[in-house]
């Protein structure tokens, strides 16, 4: 009496497997102005990845394959291509969806080969800008579905980056930031920055007087510090990430002296606008961190909020 080798049998039930749930199907996307459109290279979990940029209004199209391998005529039970913007959270593992649109492709029927199929998305409605944050992400992408027999299915997704600007409103209030910190006695300085709101693209100008220094100050820096804000009640959450460091002064100063401050936001990709409240879901803030470190290295900081903005036409 014949019995089956075990490793056999497993053979057969991995290729059927890979033929029932669409592991084999190979698909792709190409978005129809690929090779004109630029792109940009962003830091998501632990890998960069490259992706196309789309502006708010901008239609999203171009043509999307699928194979199926070494020529087997495969069923399916129909083609789809959604466009999806979801907002999803670390923290709670929740997904919001605020955008979404189908597209049918293909009825259910028989693949052989390769099959193209074209897509356009015009007038979707992309508000927010794509985010990766601490807890936080909001992205766009687009996802090929080839449904099976017994509810399996074949997935391809493919993201793609939106940046929304704001226009130039020359009679907005930008004033200059001034304030005072001391330690009664034993320090007292004056520090400016020359606006309160800054495009992404833009050099923040400021100075520091000294005008009473009676601890011995070993060195001085400014720092970028963003603001992650989210969820309700007992349930929100606010968790801070130095973006950028920048040191003003090597060395101790003396009274009258005043340091020049000039950072170049441009030399830090990872700054995005301020976000207020995106989809009632999270917020992001921006805060300039001045730190003086004495001989003893006692930290002494004064923080203030700054607005960003991608700047538009």
């Amino acid at each position: 009496r014949r019995r089956w080798h075990p490793l056999c049998s497993m053979k057969a039930l991995r290729k059927g497997a890979a033929e029932l749930f669409g592991e084999s199907i190979k698909m792709g996307v190409r978005f129809g102005d690929a090779d004109s459109r630029r792109s940009v290279t962003v830091r998501v979990g632990e890998r960069d990845a490259e992706q196309l940029l789309f502006g708010p209004e901008d239609t999203i199209s171009g043509t999307v394959h699928v194979d199926s391998p070494s020529g087997r005529r495969i069923e399916h039970q129909g083609i789809r291509l959604e466009l999806i913007g979801q907002i999803e959270s670390v923290l709670d593992r929740t997904v919001t969806e605020f955008t979404s649109l189908v597209r049918e492709l293909a009825e259910p029927g028989e693949l052989l080969g390769r099959a193209e199929f074209p897509f356009e998305f015009a007038d979707v409605e992309k508000p927010y800008e794509s985010y990766d944050g601490i807890h936080m992400r909001l992205r766009y992408f687009l996802r090929l579905t080839v449904a099976k027999a017994y509810g399996a299915k074949a997935v391809h997704e493919e993201t793609f980056r939106v940046y929304t600007t704001t226009p130039v409103d020359e009679s907005e209030s930008n004033n200059a930031i001034k304030m005072e910190v001391g330690i009664e006695d034993c320090l007292h300085i004056e520090f400016e920055y020359n606006k309160s709101r800054y495009h992404l693209r833009e050099v923040v100008l400021g100075k520091i007087f000294f005008l009473l220094v009676r601890i011995r100050i070993k060195h001085m820096e400014l720092a970028i510090i963003k603001r992650e804000s989210s969820g309700i009640g007992a349930n929100a959450y606010t968790e801070s990430d130095t973006v950028a460091k920048y040191e003003i002064m090597d060395g101790a100063p003396v009274r009258g002296e005043a340091i020049p401050i000039r950072l170049f936001l441009s030399g830090f990709d990872q700054l995005t606008p301020t976000f207020r409240n995106v989809n009632n879901k999270f917020s992001v803030r921006y805060f300039l961190n001045l730190v003086l470190v004495d001989e003893e290295d006692r930290r002494y900081f004064k923080q203030q909020e700054v607005f960003f903005y991608r700047k538009g036409p």
